[in-house]
């Protein structure tokens, strides 16, 4: 499915869900995975996506071990609680050395995990809470079950899922409306268009699409050159060979950008909003000059021949090398 109405229009979450700005911001990267970070630019850039209307929020309370949730309580303290939703991740275990060490969506882990992100975000709710990822243990009616209760009891606004497969959605739904799925999708990341897709919106299930730049690597900005830090020095796209495979088709989504007179960036982001109004794409920005050249991704509309062209230089699998390392890719639903 792809539209080719205006990229600027809000976008629903699903059947249930509320109206959002069309672009969300990732605030992940403010704290952790990507090398150094700069707590003031990054509140700077939470306050400037704000003053350009932007209202989702997403975060996890694992990012930075709950440094990222300090930070956001921080930049948002004098902001009135009704401008901004906050989507919050849990349920991803850390060690004292910040070793991930399993995933734990008990009702009981769930309750204190919330319990705590309340505490360190500031706010007397959450608007969309959701976990990290399936745990194995805990059949998802169990979650979504204890989840319900927290909307019941006010603490939460509405339940959304991460990386889960077109069967837990359908078993999670059959407990509780489910908002939004959270899951990557981008030009080179589109596993979610055999299955999972079809089952969101048979479900009346939103998108909230993150790594819509596959961590920077088709953002236009990342070369050979670049040093990778945190998340990419272990991601198989980012090494050797399938860094030099991937980084040429960048260059032919340049050629495209160029005689549209966009960036890659606005380019690559615009194709992920075309995939339909019921996908939000993330943007991960913590820079105020990234989140400028994000938002003017709202300003391209990607006509029927644009998107063919785009589909002839990426075609689906085009990517070489797998999303994440052999370890993480075993934990995702959405790839069973």
């Amino acid at each position: 499915m792809t539209t080719t109405d205006s990229p600027s229009a809000a976008r629903q979450l699903g059947a249930t869900g509320p109206e959002v700005f069309p672009l969300g911001l990732g605030a992940m990267g403010m704290s952790a995975l990507y090398g150094p970070t700069d707590r003031d630019e990054s509140i700077a850039t939470v306050h400037a996506a704000l003053d350009a209307g932007m209202t989702l929020i997403d975060t996890g309370d694992f990012y930075g071990m709950g440094d990222n949730e300090v930070l956001l309580a921080d930049a948002l303290r004098a902001i009135p609680r009704d401008r901004y939703l906050l989507s919050v991740k849990f349920g991803a275990q850390r060690d004292p050395a910040g070793a991930f060490i399993g995933f734990d969506s008990s009702p009981a882990a769930l309750k204190t995990s919330l319990a705590y992100s309340l505490r360190r975000l500031d706010v007397d709710h959450i608007d969309i809470y959701r976990p990290s990822r399936l745990d194995p243990r805990v059949p998802i009616e169990e979650t979504v079950g204890a989840l319900a209760e927290m909307v019941q009891a006010g603490y939460v606004r509405h339940i959304g899922l991460s990386e889960v497969g077109a069967d837990t959605l359908r078993r999670a739904a059959a407990v509780h409306p489910i908002v939004d799925l959270q899951i990557e999708y981008s030009l080179i990341s589109r596993g979610i268009e055999d299955s999972i897709l079809p089952a969101v919106r048979e479900l009346g299930i939103g998108i909230t699409a993150y790594g819509v730049l596959s961590r920077g690597l088709i953002s236009g900005h990342w070369s050979k050159d670049s040093t990778a830090e945190g998340f990419r020095a272990a991601s198989p796209r980012f090494q050797a060979e399938n860094l030099d495979h991937n980084l040429a088709l960048v260059e032919t989504l340049r050629t495209i950008a160029e005689r549209k007179g966009v960036t890659v960036a606005q380019l690559a982001i615009a194709w992920v909003a075309a995939q339909g109004p019921d996908i939000l794409p993330l943007v991960g920005a913590r820079r105020r000059d990234r989140l400028t050249e994000s938002l003017g991704s709202l300003g391209v509309t990607l006509t029927a021949d644009d998107l063919a062209e785009i589909e002839k230089a990426v075609p689906a699998g085009a990517a070489a090398g797998d999303r994440y390392e052999a370890g993480q890719m075993a934990h995702l639903d959405s790839e069973k």
